[in-house]
């Protein structure tokens, strides 16, 4: 059999400079030695959330809740003068299963908190290698749990609720959607999938094309299923619950939102998740960005393609949410 090269999709060349700065050259890969470093410098990049707020007129509360295996933490952000039960979106942060905290998606959630007046509940989750699955995905269902048990105290319609998260948080996020409907518990309205990672078993076409460029490249890839899976990764027993792509029934779950670029690994694994909702009968947006890379929205958020992938989000919000 002859060895296809996987010639990659060339990034915009309006943000390709920005991939200079971005990714430096000297940056160590991802392995259980240099991940509590990269948790550490990732952590000093973030302020505490009122921080980010200001004097915008958000009130910031930071919360514990009971999770599988003791407490968990939560940012809590509230249109301030708060009247009567509104929207409310649940979110879970990226960093591949092994890095991220919830402060790194403050600036994202302030922004839809002051657009379209809704609560924002930011989650914490225990991290891989040190907690592999199922813990991130049990830890992110008991708090979608506790939103729902506790809506009325925080001003939350129950009937309104989105998943939504980037990268692992957007992975994360279709598990919970998946456990919602199988386990009958919370409803959502709707899932935000950002350029999610649901597939272990890093076989599409796309999942070969970044080796080593971009944002987010395959040998990052393969080191954070590694860390949630171990030796499981890739392998035939895998849980829907810690790769949603595994799943054998995409029926009976909210609309989704998902959305990538064209110039990333998890392209090809997010269109065909899409697919499969619809193939269902289910409903499901998809938006592929000409020419992105991975997270693009957060490192080039004035790039004219992230301003309207911002806008397009914000669409799907409003139907989903009944706010238009």
């Amino acid at each position: 059999m002859i060895d296809v090269p996987h010639t990659p999709v060339p990034f915009d060349p309006e943000i390709e400079p920005a991939l200079a700065e971005i990714v430096q050259p000297d940056a160590p890969p991802f392995t259980p030695e240099t991940i509590p470093g990269m948790r550490a410098a990732m952590a000093s990049m973030f302020p505490p959330a009122a921080e980010v707020v200001g004097d915008a007129p958000v009130d910031v509360v930071e919360r514990t809740f009971p999770g599988p295996a003791g407490e968990l933490e939560v940012t809590i952000l509230s249109p301030r003068g708060l009247d009567g039960p509104v929207p409310g979106l649940y979110n879970i942060h990226g960093g591949g299963m092994m890095v991220g905290h919830r402060n790194m998606d403050t600036g994202r959630l302030l922004a839809l908190v002051l657009e379209h007046n809704v609560v924002a509940v930011n989650v914490d989750y225990r991290l891989a290698p040190e907690h592999p699955h199922p813990a991130p995905v049990e830890d992110c269902y008991a708090g979608l749990v506790w939103l729902a048990d506790n809506a009325a105290e925080l001003g939350v319609d129950p009937e309104r609720i989105v998943v939504m998260g980037g990268s692992a948080g957007g992975g994360l996020s279709a598990a919970v959607a998946l456990m919602a409907r199988d386990r009958g518990g919370p409803k959502l309205v709707g899932q935000l999938l950002l350029c999610p990672m649901i597939d272990d078993t890093n076989t599409t076409v796309s999942s070969h094309q970044y080796p080593d460029t971009g944002t987010w490249t395959r040998e990052t890839n393969l080191a954070g299923w590694r860390s949630l899976l171990g030796d499981a990764a890739g392998g035939p027993d895998v849980s829907p619950y810690a790769a949603p792509a595994r799943a054998t029934d995409l029926s009976g779950l909210p609309p989704a939102f998902i959305e990538v670029g064209s110039a990333e690994p998890f392209r090809d694994e997010d269109t065909e998740y899409a697919l499969r909702i619809w193939a269902t009968g289910g409903q499901a947006e998809l938006h592929v960005w000409s020419g992105a890379f991975h997270g693009f929205d957060m490192y080039v958020p004035d790039w004219h393609v992230s301003r309207t992938a911002l806008a397009t989000r914000d669409s799907w919000l409003r139907r989903v949410l009944g706010t238009r």
